[in-house]
């Protein structure tokens, strides 16, 4: 999928207000899940922005996930029409398989939303916190790359091994919690970056992450003061050495194990 390169991370956001201000400030993708209990939520916000401006909803990429619980065959379709529902959207452009645990069997879950693509209802195919091996058995069972996959990555949690798989298939890596749940001004050699651009060390985190190739990322935010440094920080540059120096930054546990 062609992403951009911040979209708006909405696990926490119930003021439809906030994605509606999103959409009008500029934010072209969505990110939300049934287990957030707001897609209703973002649903409302999208529409109040769309009708405040001259977007089509074509314009705006709306991701959504099936939880663990609605990965069984039978309870796909059910719970994306639910979604779709809830969302107000005739189609969900991005439906991912939020965790590859509970009722997830590949061989059954990933036809199962297929089948519901066939049907108009889900545009494209996603897949959330797989491992590699997860990522080439949905492949397998697929016969193509998944339309994207979303894990955690920031400058304490990356897994160079789930890029180099991006590269290599030719699919985007969405970034969720960019900022460490706002961890980054803790971190020095983030700090020192924000400091020689004259930035802040959440803009520095954000183009860190897209300087990455393939990565997109969705930071969540409420404010439009903070909507708009989300969206900007995307066209902060950062050097090579720079980029270096926040890779060297001794990994922590991620923020949202299984």
């Amino acid at each position: 999928m062609d992403l951009p390169p911040v979209g708006l991370g909405t696990m926490g956001i119930d003021d439809p207000g906030a994605v509606a201000t999103a959409v009008s400030v500029g934010y072209r993708h969505l990110d939300t899940a049934r287990i957030y209990d707001n897609e209703a939520v973002v649903g409302d916000g999208l529409a109040a922005g769309l009708a405040d401006g001259d977007l089509d909803r074509g314009d705006v990429t709306v991701a959504t996930k099936l939880w663990t619980d609605d990965l069984a065959a039978g309870a796909v379709a059910p719970a994306a029409r639910e979604s779709a529902d809830r969302l107000g959207v005739d189609a969900i452009d991005l439906l991912y398989v939020h965790r590859p645990r509970g009722d997830y069997d590949p061989e059954t879950t990933l036809p199962a939303i297929d089948r519901v693509g066939d049907d108009g209802l889900v545009r494209n195919v996603g897949v959330s916190n797989f491992e590699v091996a997860d990522l080439d058995r949905a492949i397998e069972v697929l016969g193509r790359p998944p339309a994207a996959h979303q894990t955690e990555l920031h400058p304490l949690f990356l897994r160079p091994e789930l890029l180099g798989h991006a590269r290599e298939h030719g699919y985007p890596v969405v970034a969720y919690s960019p900022l460490a749940g706002g961890r980054v001004r803790e971190i020095d050699a983030v700090a020192a970056v924000a400091e020689a651009h004259d930035a802040t060390p959440e803009a520095v985190a954000i183009a860190w992450a897209a300087a990455k190739e393939p990565v997109v990322t969705i930071p969540k935010a409420s404010s439009e003061a903070h909507l708009r440094a989300n969206l900007a920080a995307a066209d902060l540059e950062l050097t090579d050495a720079e980029v270096a120096a926040i890779d060297a930054v001794e990994r922590e546990e991620e923020l949202f194990p299984e």
